[in-house]
């Protein structure tokens, strides 16, 4: 039996370079995102930069394994066999779990996960073992409770304390530097400087540093002894040699922004290592204490070893780095996970990734309410001084960049600080949370989240906030039932639940794949990051073109529907094509919004000629949809109601004439998507003919309404579905000529 051990073992680590590989993606998001969100250097620079941290956090570190080993269970109360089924649950759960929210380009946290996924796992067995045990032990007894709870309320309070530091911290700074900061910094910049980048070496000393391997007693007690000095020595000799940077032209805050990226990606490698191969680790020095006392029943050798301190092997240690860095340069997935957290953070208005919630609007008008009242009682001199400060028409920012360099070291210094002080007070905080919550707080001290964004943004926030909620949850109750089924099912329950997960795993990586080819966010951001305004002017022509072919296959097929659904009664197609319309009303809103961005974004001279063409395609657009709802809802609410359905005879004659603007909008939308631009015209008989059509078709009703015993119900939802389709056909007409002069004219 001891080969099924080993080969789970194997299989262990395995999944531990999955994690790896998984984790990096998702925390990448806590040490890339200043550097790259403020353009601090080239996007390879900050990759390089970053990847030097992590290997060298990573090959000395010896990490936090005590928490895998003994920090949620009491390991001398579970056998070597139970223990090998939590920590598969655990490494499964995880994986998946982490691949599926980074698919998704949500940013959440290794800490709850593998700490709530040992929680479930482990309460799973606790509960069997004390059904089944006459000992009268308690879940004290089984499970390290004091040291759990510890850990959750740490990563929860952080949360509002990263806010709130944040949001004072970037406050006090733009007030400082205010947006037009280079003709402002003289000797701050030197002071500002000093103490930020001694902040960050307080930070790895305190933080970064405090597990490497060559760290001895004696080395650690001399830091902690003379933490003050070195301190007071580092601000000194930092604030003079940053001022000497300044006065030779270079940008200090440059400096600060990647000399902190490389801080945070040297802690992270080296106090988050546990999260991806803190179990992995753990199994296998179980498999080695099993193996080397000779016992032949696993259910029957007790893990009491792991309460001894861990102590990783270099091998693994240099590996581990190895595959981090290697994540880092080439995950697609932790380019889309920082994406996410940039958009939110961002200057200026952008393409916003997330709707709005009642929750969020609530917020908004909580907050405007509490804005109206400070600026009521705050002196008139005091706040037009206070609005100088954060004048944001001259803002300096490097081009392309989400925001500036202030907000970029006030993020990296802050998540240190605060890092820092919760390891020195031993609260095992989560650097997602911390990072995330600064990053989000300095940007609505910046003022960057306005009446016109501010909802989507904290729609987003929230988003986030619960996907870690969610991801607790998750976590939990996916590795409690993982581990009960092993449990009950044995080795082999174990092994195919270990195959099932890494399918599960090629799966998802498969279809992210496919769906990244396909996904138009990535155009969006090509368009509003170039440099080059006549590439982002072609690629934002060839972007509208697609949208509108879209749009009109949407449109048409819909239509169609819903004139198919009314003459045969079908119900079920008119409720669903009336939800689907619902649906399309925030999905246009969202279009057209990206697309005015993405017009900003252009050849600025050609954009302004072709703006009044723009608008009107889009208003055309906008119309269309609104009298397809127009004669959807009614249809659907007649037909639901059972009334009398539309007499044959004029069933017939319309359909006729619909088929023809159906041909007419396919016609448009396949000549969009071809570039044919020339084929379309600017006025199409055809429209001219149908909405001639209609309006004959209408005034006949009308007739028939005076000289024939009609059902009113049906006459009057007849005459609006003429109308409407008789304002389609003349959308249609202006629709092409906006078309045509845009593309053409």
């Amino acid at each position: 039996m001891d080969w099924i051990f080993l080969c789970l073992v194997i299989f262990l680590f395995v999944l531990a370079v999955s994690d790896l590989w998984v984790g990096v993606s998702n925390d990448a998001v806590n040490f890339l995102n200043s550097a790259i969100g403020s353009r601090a250097a080239g996007f390879r620079t900050i990759i390089v930069i970053a990847a030097m941290g992590v290997f060298f956090g990573a090959i000395m570190s010896n990490g936090m394994m005590d928490i895998a080993r003994h920090g949620i269970f009491r390991p001398e109360q579970f056998s070597f066999q139970e223990l090998m089924f939590i920590f598969l649950a655990v490494m499964v759960t995880d994986i998946i779990l982490l691949d599926v929210f980074n698919s998704l380009g949500m940013p959440t946290s290794t800490t709850v996960s593998m700490v709530f996924e040992l929680l479930g796992a482990t309460f799973g067995l606790t509960i069997l073992k004390m059904v089944s045990a006459d000992a009268g032990l308690g879940f004290s007894d089984y499970m390290n409770t004091e040291k759990a709870l510890s850990v959750i309320m740490a990563i929860f309070v952080s949360v509002a304390i990263a806010f709130v530091t944040g949001l004072l911290v970037q406050y006090i700074s733009r007030i400082l530097f205010t947006f037009q900061y280079k003709g402002k910094l003289r000797y701050k910049i030197g002071i500002f400087g000093g103490i930020a980048v001694t902040a960050i070496v307080y930070f790895m000393l305190i933080k970064g540093t405090k597990d490497l391997t060559f760290m001895t007693p004696e080395l650690k007690l001399w830091i902690r002894e003379n933490t003050w000095t070195l301190l007071l020595c580092c601000l000194c000799g930092f604030t003079v040699l940053m001022q000497v940077l300044y006065w030779l032209k270079v940008n200090v805050f440059k400096v600060v922004v990647l000399i902190g990226t490389f801080a945070l990606a040297t802690a992270f490698a080296g106090n988050d290592l546990v999260n991806f191969i803190g179990v992995p680790l753990s199994g296998f020095a179980s498999y080695q204490d099993y193996v080397l006392s000779g016992s032949s029943d696993p259910s029957a050798h007790m893990m009491g070893v792991l309460n001894e301190k861990a102590s990783t092997p270099f091998v693994f240690l240099l590996g581990s780095g190895i595959v981090m860095v290697m994540a880092l340069a080439l995950s697609k997935k932790a380019h889309k996970v920082t994406e996410t957290e940039i958009n939110l953070a961002r200057q200026d208005e952008s393409d916003e990734m997330f709707g709005t919630s009642r929750v969020a609007r609530s917020m908004v008008r909580w907050g405007n309410s509490v804005g109206a009242f400070f600026s009521r009682i705050t002196p008139e001199s005091v706040g037009k001084w206070i609005d100088s400060r954060f004048d944001k028409n001259e803002i300096e920012m490097e081009e392309g960049a989400a925001y500036d360099l202030v907000r970029a070291s006030v993020n990296l210094v802050v998540a240190s600080l605060l890092i820092a002080l919760g390891t020195s007070l031993k609260l095992p905080l989560s650097t997602t949370y911390v990072t995330f919550m600064v990053a989000m707080s300095t940007s609505l001290a910046d003022r960057a989240w306005g009446r016109e964004s501010a909802v989507f943004r904290i729609t987003g926030v929230l988003s986030v906030i619960g996907g870690w909620l969610l991801t607790a949850a998750v976590a939990f109750a996916c590795a409690f039932i993982l581990a009960l089924v092993m449990y009950f099912g044995g080795n082999i329950a174990a092994i195919l639940i270990v195959l099932a997960g890494l399918a599960a795993l090629i799966h998802n990586n498969i279809n992210f794949k496919h769906k990244e080819g396909r996904k138009e966010q990535d155009t969006v951001n090509r368009i509003l990051t170039s440099h080059d305004r006549n590439a982002a002017w072609t690629i934002f022509a060839g972007y509208l073109a697609d949208s509108e072919t879209d749009f009109l296959k949407m449109i048409s097929a819909c239509y169609e529907k819903v004139t198919d659904g009314l003459m045969t009664e079908n119900v079920r197609i008119l409720r669903k094509s009336t939800i689907e319309l619902k649906r399309e009303k925030v999905n246009f809103k969202n279009l057209r919004k990206k697309m005015t961005l993405c017009l900003r974004s252009s050849e600025t001279e050609r954009a302004l000629k072709k703006s009044a063409w723009f608008h009107m395609l889009f208003n055309s657009m906008e119309q269309l949809y609104y009298s397809l709802r127009r004669i959807a809802e009614p249809s659907y609410e007649h037909i639901d109601n059972n009334f009398s359905p539309i007499p044959e005879d004029y069933s017939k004659d319309f359909a006729a004439k619909r088929d023809m603007l159906l041909e007419l909008m396919n016609f448009i939308a396949d000549k969009c998507r071809s570039g044919d631009f020339e084929a379309v015209r600017e006025s199409d008989p055809r429209t001219e003919f149908l909405q001639k059509e209609f309006s004959d078709m209408r005034k006949v009703l009308i007739r028939d309404m005076s000289t024939k015993d009609m059902n009113l119900s049906v006459a009057y939802l007849y005459l609006n579905l003429l109308q409407e389709s008789e304002q389609m056909a003349i959308e249609i007409r202006q629709l092409s000529r906006a078309t045509r002069k845009f593309q053409v004219g």
